[in-house]
């Protein structure tokens, strides 16, 4: 590093046991590849943390590693939380006091996947936009109505920021390189990692909540209407009056892009999230029922029973994540 260079940014990044390694892995490449720019310059440095300074297993069994444990942070210094599917149970007493702390020190911090749930259980997010994996968006969404969860694959908010993980932590960690650097080393860091299209923050996380790539715009926006009403399900006329098209014509956009019926695909959506909340949460199907959009606890449970083979009850009984409900985020 030539003695004129501004001194590196720096992050830190937090490892929960169980935490997404897809997710880390991309966003520390992203660094360590910029330091690999042709200006020979060190563009950043880095930390990975741990609870107690021991190694931390991730999902797939890969054990990381770690510089210390819990330790205080410098003002400069941008946090990371990486966390998975023990998010729950890795969100200790100790942790959380850890990040009330040290985020009040005036520096960015985010968190990739459910490490959007830590945050929030440690009352870091109230009345902000953020963002987690899919497969949790629901959950979170119903268990934390102080945040606005939404469905992009990264959302920046003030100094905080949150991503979906997996791939997206690509993405997001380009979209803080430019931030921070510019676009000739973000694109040159792309280019490194052989990713030739990073997506902007409002992409959604999956293809099939655009239709499955589908473009017709009038579709699009039926298939958002109806994700964003699912505990109060529209008509097919209001939704005809929403969005300038007769009930027929819907029925036929449906059946030529999606292979079905507007009823069918709008129950879909609805019993998906009943699904998400049964397995990874301890809510009372009946609530669960109320929440999906259902009147008719009866009708959820025959509904239900079609579409997976098996009833809520017993559904909920072989949950196998159960984000707590009895305790709300902050308050530890």
């Amino acid at each position: 590093m030539a003695a004129s260079d501004p001194a590196p940014k720096r992050y830190v990044f937090l490892l929960l046991p169980g935490f997404s390694h897809i997710g880390f892995s991309w966003a520390l490449e992203a660094l360590s590849l910029a330091n690999r720019h042709i200006s020979g310059r060190i563009w950043y440095t880095w930390r990975i943390l741990s609870e107690d300074g021991a190694p931390v297993p991730a999902y797939n069994g890969v054990t990381v590693q770690v510089d210390s444990g819990l330790t205080d942070l410098g003002r400069d210094e941008t946090l990371i939380v990486c966390a998975g599917e023990n998010a729950v149970a890795a969100s200790t007493l100790k942790v959380l006091n850890w990040l009330r702390r040290e985020t009040k020190k005036g520096g960015d911090f985010g968190a990739l996947s459910s490490g959007t749930y830590t945050l929030a259980k440690a009352g870091l997010l109230r009345g902000k936009r953020v963002t987690t994996h899919w497969e949790y968006r629901n959950t979170l969404a119903e268990l934390l109505p102080d945040v606005i969860v939404e469905d992009s694959i990264y959302v920046v908010d003030g100094r905080v920021f949150t991503c979906a993980g997996s791939a997206a932590s690509m993405d997001l960690m380009l979209y803080r390189v430019h931030a921070e650097y510019g676009p000739e080393l973000a694109n040159w860091v792309a280019d490194q990692m052989v990713y030739t299209d990073p997506r902007g923050e409002s992409h959604a996380q999956r293809r099939s909540l655009a239709g499955g790539g589908v473009r017709h715009g009038k579709l699009a926006l039926i298939l958002q209407i109806m994700e964003n009403n699912i505990e109060d399900p529209l008509t097919p006329n209001e939704i005809s009056a929403v969005v300038g098209l007769s009930s027929r014509q819907i029925e036929r956009l449906f059946s030529r892009h999606l292979a079905t019926s507007p009823k069918r695909y709008y129950l879909q959506l609805r019993l998906d999230k009943a699904r998400d909340l049964l397995r990874q949460t301890s809510l009372p199907v009946t609530e669960i029922c109320i929440a999906c959009g259902f009147r008719s606890s009866s009708h959820f449970s025959k509904s239900y029973r079609s579409a997976f083979g098996i009833s809520p009850s017993r559904e909920g009984e072989t949950s196998h994540i159960a984000w707590p409900v009895t305790q709300a985020p902050g308050r530890a």
